[in-house]
């Protein structure tokens, strides 16, 4: 039995490790077939690691069980999270239909249409449909709107590189099961004046319209895109820009993006004299704001579970461990929604990368020993780590290969928050000045000019670089698996036992 404190507590975080792996691990196979036979094996398997605990008391035994059974549970999750298509609309695909509904979420709206959620019913039977329409006429969440259109069933399709994308799976992970293709919206009656979210909505297009006020294309788009998400309006040509670089996270709501909002939020609770609890209650409020304004995407809820966490922490005194506070926001999120982890590729890439930053970065910073600076030695350990940590799989996911991303991620990174600040500032100013004295908002939103001009800037020069980035034939699954398990290995090998104990030291720390 392990007494010494420092041995328990790396037992305690192997075993969370197992369970969590083992849950992803279960619900990752059952999404790849059909039945209860995953669950069954997975059984079956921790009866053979109990027979081998009974003649030999191992902790690896002990772990291989938990593993295994946790990791049935997480097939059966994954089999119950499966429900069959309500009949009474599956009898009208492929039909022009008409009914009235709620819109659910923001609608989404492009260079050429909107596509709208909305929630519709038919005898005893609702579901959420997706309806592709015209630019106008303009819907808002919460609207009770009339909708026509062919009704569809969404299918996978075959991206350029050949992987196919279940796209039925990954509209269904928001709870949308039919699409409703050239369709016509009309608003009924708009949304009523208690509605949380309506009112969300509103103050997002209002803090939007703010920033359009006071700042020129594509500057505003962009602004808009790096506070709460969003690429609409930047146009083909800048959005390719992102890609090729490498920048592109930085242009979507992503945890970055909230962990930035969750750090100024702390930072200013600290300089309050509220007592903790009060103060952490309203860091919590502040947060669940702006992520309800924002958008309640898989990465973004991700973030914020780890935020309210770290702001508990704070309220009872207690230290804040970011590598156990992910793992269990990780299981939360999927028991919660098994589909995040197979067909929401945001959500992998967002644990991959703060996976990179809390295990990885500490391994980086050695090899970085010769960096005087400690700002830029945790800029360089921080952006390495996470472009490492997402390659394989965002190889796997696109096959895009970007030779530009680390050095033009270390020329943006560090402004980030700087054009978040300033952009925030300048939407503020839109809304307050943007009517009543235009030239004030202009001159507040100023900084924000630079600060974006400097990221489209880089952006721009970064992607025209001569093979800045090319696409790679589709890369096998288990290559990912196979690169996994080198950084798992050299995260977890003897050689870099003390920087593993400067990980734990950081994570009390946090």
């Amino acid at each position: 039995m392990c007494q010494d404190p420092g041995c328990a507590t790396i037992l305690y975080v192997g075993a969370l490790i197992a369970v969590v792996i083992g849950f992803a691990g279960g619900v990752f196979v059952r999404s790849l077939t059909s039945g209860w036979e995953p669950a069954v094996f997975f059984v079956l398997a921790a009866g053979v690691f109990g027979a081998f605990y009974y003649f030999k008391r191992h902790i690896f035994y002990a772990l291989a069980i938990a593993f295994c059974l946790v990791a049935a549970l997480g097939a059966v999750r994954m089999a119950l999270s499966e429900s069959p298509l309500p009949t009474v609309f599956v009898a009208e695909v492929g039909q022009r239909v008409s009914y009235e509904g709620i819109v659910v979420s923001d609608p989404d709206v492009r260079d050429a249409n909107q596509r709208v959620e909305i929630r519709v019913s038919k005898g005893n039977e609702s579901t959420t449909m997706l309806a592709v329409a015209p630019r106008y006429p303009s819907v808002a969440v919460g609207d009770r709107v009339f909708v026509s259109g062919t009704l569809a069933i969404p299918e996978p399709f075959a991206d350029d590189n050949g992987r196919i994308f279940r796209y039925d799976k990954y509209l269904e992970r928001d709870g949308v099961r039919f699409m409703l293709n050239f369709a016509y919206l009309r608003v009924e009656s708009p949304a009523p004046w208690y509605s949380l979210p309506a009112a969300l909505a509103r103050v997002k297009h209002a803090f939007l319209d703010g920033i359009a006020a006071t700042l020129p294309e594509p500057h505003a788009s962009l602004a808009s895109g790096i506070v709460i998400g969003g690429k609409s309006g930047l146009g083909e040509k800048v959005k390719e820009d992102f890609v090729r670089s490498g920048l592109v996270q930085i242009i979507v709501l992503s945890g970055y993006n909230v962990m930035v909002v969750a750090e100024w939020v702390i930072a200013a609770l600290a300089l309050t004299a509220l007592p903790r609890r009060w103060g952490a209650a309203a860091g919590a409020f502040a947060l669940l704001m702006f992520v309800g304004i924002a958008g309640f995407s898989a990465t973004a809820l991700r973030a914020a579970l780890m935020a309210l966490i770290a702001l508990y922490a704070r309220a009872t005194g207690r230290t804040y461990a970011a590598g156990r506070a992910l793992l269990l926001v990780v299981f939360l999120m999927l028991l919660w929604n098994p589909l995040y982890l197979v067909f929401d590729p945001g959500f992998g890439l967002s644990v991959a990368a703060t996976t990179g930053l809390i295990w990885l970065a500490p391994i980086v910073e050695t090899f970085l020993s010769f960096m005087k600076s400690s700002f830029w030695k945790n800029a360089v350990a921080t952006t390495l780590s996470a472009q490492i940590a997402v390659l394989p799989l965002l190889l796997y996911d696109t096959g895009n290969l970007s030779l530009v991303s680390i050095p033009a991620n270390l020329l943006v990174m560090p402004f980030v928050p700087l054009a978040m600040g300033s952009s925030a500032l300048a939407g503020f100013a839109g809304m307050l000045f943007g009517s009543m004295a235009p030239l004030i908002g202009i001159v507040l939103a100023f900084p924000a000019y630079l600060a974006n001009a400097y990221l489209l800037f880089i952006a721009r020069e970064s992607a025209a670089l001569p093979l800045a980035a090319f696409s790679l034939p589709p890369f096998p699954f288990w290559l990912a698996l196979v690169a996994y398990a080198g950084l798992i290995y050299l995260a977890s090998s003897k050689r870099f036992s003390t920087t593993l104990q400067l990980t734990f030291a950081r994570e009390a720390s946090m």
